[in-house]
């Protein structure tokens, strides 16, 4: 396990604007109900399942009541994309224009324990009715992070493993992020202009191996 774990949300660079000028990500249920962002990445169909699936800890909440991290850059949902062959993906750039948020994991939690904001991690792909979730951070060493780590992720186990998901209720502040990674220097420009009249500028990176 890393010693200081950051986690990771990815959207369309054309979605910066508008997280800037809300003060963060909202969940799927959220974003639905206000129309959905400016451009959609993922799929409809499991973004529809996720609204019905249980944060089993955390009782009456669902899976697209948060807004979701990955534990590492360079997911499986971005080869999804990158690929480019699920027909029901109807995104269909590809991952040039896609930017990584980071943040420190242990700085959220203390934040959203401060605020009271619920927040969970599940053990594998959170859109999936078997996973297991968990809500206390000594319990971080159940994710299996070498798969999380993995680059050749061919095995099912690893697969399933590597998509473990940490959860933010609702709303996830812009202040948290702490950098932006793009993979080229034309979307550097585009991300750059997004952040030009934030208030909070995290540091903006290229950084390719973020990317396939």
């Amino acid at each position: 396990m890393p010693a200081q774990p950051r986690i990771y949300h990815i959207t369309h660079v054309d979605n910066l604007p508008s997280i800037i000028q809300a003060g963060g990500l909202w969940s799927d249920a959220k974003m639905m109900g206000q129309g959905g962002p400016a451009a959609s990445i993922g799929f409809n169909h499991i973004k529809q399942r996720r609204l019905r699936l249980p944060v089993k800890c955390h009782p009456g909440d669902y899976v697209g009541d948060y807004v979701p991290f990955y534990f590492c850059p360079r997911s499986i949902m971005l080869y999804v994309i990158h690929c480019g062959n699920q027909p029901e993906l109807t995104y269909r750039e590809g991952q040039e224009p896609i930017v990584h948020l980071e943040a420190d994991l242990r700085e959220v939690v203390s934040w959203a324990d401060s605020q009271g904001r619920r927040w969970a991690f599940s053990l594998s792909n959170a859109g999936a009715a078997y996973t297991e979730f968990r809500n206390r951070l000594d319990h971080l060493d159940e994710i299996n992070w070498e798969a999380v780590a993995a680059t050749d992720f061919r095995d099912p186990v690893v697969k399933d493993s590597k998509q473990a998901e940490f959860l933010v209720h609702e709303f996830f502040p812009w202040w948290l992020v702490r950098r932006v990674g793009v993979r080229s220097q034309k979307i550097y420009y585009r991300a750059s202009q997004a952040l030009a009249s934030a208030q909070h500028r995290p540091l903006l990176e290229v950084i390719p191996s973020w990317y396939y």
